[in-house]
């Protein structure tokens, strides 16, 4: 079974900045791509960024220059630092692994986290 903790989020104002962390737990051989994603009211989830075992990390435009992904795979951890927020940005923000469950499978499956929201307003 794996589990992703989310930790982070809440009211910001436009501007501001805050920090999403989730940490990654299970009985599984290797965590593949860590990312986040969100969902805004109405409207379909989208990718915000993505990192994969070695680093190579990807962002949509609409939020490249103000998010930075990182991870520890130490410790499998993927957090987000978000700048320079925007009303838009406003969402329920979802963890997502993509999980090798065994070293002879090569399948990969998604897993979510329970989503933390933010809230950019003034």
């Amino acid at each position: 079974q794996v589990q992703l903790m989310e930790s982070g989020g809440g009211l910001v104002q436009p501007g501001g900045s805050l920090r999403l962390s989730c940490a990654a737990s299970g009985n599984i051989f290797r965590f593949n791509a860590l990312g986040w994603y969100r969902q805004a009211p109405g409207k379909e989830r989208e990718l915000v960024a993505s990192v994969t075992v070695r680093g190579i990390t990807n962002y949509p435009d609409s939020v490249k220059g103000r998010f930075t992904i990182s991870r520890d795979n130490a410790n499998n951890t993927v957090s987000l630092q978000m700048k320079n927020l925007k009303p838009e940005d406003t969402a329920v923000y979802y963890c997502n692994a993509k999980v090798r469950r065994f070293s002879w499978e090569y399948s990969e499956y998604d897993y979510w986290g329970q989503g933390t929201q933010v809230t950019v307003s003034s």
